[in-house]
């Protein structure tokens, strides 16, 4: 006999309701429906659950149709993983298609798109690189980004403009694959972000921090520029950046407020294939106005970008 002063509760008397009276939040209204491969990609979105994540794609996939129909601005803020991981192609048919009208990078952005540019491939083995030190040391990279950074110091350039259009008028066999040369072709505005000391080029003979520095000042109120013209239904996506231009938003969003434009109605997305806190607060939440919402996508870039492109371009499809 157990000597615990006290006695399990009884199960009699317990009080239940029949299940049909309870509000419950999954419906077999709401599930998915299994996608036939003989049909249109065009109706893949409306197969999804109206469930989580599922609602959500098909709703931020109407906001982004309203945002390109009312000619309203769509900003994507690219990290340097986009180009790493090859979705060049998916974001240069975006931008031809009116998908995209102003872009945004941090400065690994241009390393990257550069090379493909130039060697038609980027992303050194930092590991085994690092060990003798030659991280970071292809000749071309250095000089080439630099000399046109210093140009457009000169120019009164901003550094995405410039290195877009030194790539476009280069020789570089695969320039068609630049997002920067395509953007600049496209008369797409193109900011970068430069945090100094954080990109390969910074410590190339020729980096000049004051060419560094003005250029992508000039960018910065560019894409405070840019960010006006969100209000009345754009949409600002940040594809795995996980500080720099979350960081940049919010200032931006801030400064454009101080200035007297409301920015009351907007939405913002994230595409990271993990949760990061400053995308969240900073992008997801708190820069938002009376109006509009607020999505975080997780999942692998090469994967989930390829098909947010696809679903917008084969349920709304370009007419020319």
């Amino acid at each position: 006999m157990s000597k615990y002063k006290f006695n399990p509760f009884a199960r009699d008397g317990l009080k239940t309701y029949p299940i049909r009276s309870r509000k419950s939040k999954v419906q077999i209204e709401d599930f998915a429906r299994a996608f036939s491969p003989e049909e249109p990609f065009s109706r893949f979105a409306e197969s999804l659950p109206n469930i989580l994540a599922g609602k959500d794609f098909k709703d931020f996939l109407e906001l982004m149709e309203k945002a390109k129909t009312r000619q309203k601005a769509i900003i994507f803020a690219l990290g340097a993983h986009v180009m790493k991981v090859g979705l060049n192609p998916v974001i240069l048919k975006l931008m031809e298609e009116g998908w995209i009208t102003a872009l945004a990078m941090n400065g690994a952005g241009i390393i990257h798109d550069f090379e493909i540019s130039l060697a038609g491939h980027t992303s050194e083995d930092v590991a085994n690189q690092i060990k003798d030190g030659r991280f970071g040391m292809a000749k071309e990279t250095g000089e080439l980004l630099n000399s046109a950074i210093n140009s457009a110091k000169e120019q009164d350039m901003g550094l995405g403009e410039a290195v877009g259009a030194f790539i476009e008028s280069s020789d570089f066999p695969h320039k068609d694959l630049s997002i920067l040369a395509v953007a600049y072709r496209l008369n797409i505005p193109t900011t970068v972000h430069v945090a100094i000391g954080t990109d390969i080029i910074h410590f190339h003979p020729r980096a000049d921090g004051e060419a560094l520095g003005k250029t992508s000042m000039r960018d910065f109120f560019l894409f405070c520029s840019l960010c006006k013209n969100l209000d009345g239904g754009g949409i600002f996506i940040n594809i795995g950046s996980a500080v720099i231009l979350p960081e940049i938003f919010l200032k931006a969003i801030t400064y454009v407020r101080n200035k007297g434009v409301a920015l009351e109605d907007f939405s913002t997305a994230v595409f990271d294939f993990h949760y990061h806190y400053r995308p969240n607060e900073n992008i997801v939440k708190r820069p938002l106005g009376k109006k509009g919402r607020g999505f975080y996508f997780i999942g692998h870039h090469e994967i989930m970008i390829p098909l947010l492109a696809t679903s917008l371009r084969a349920q709304y499809p370009h007419k020319e």
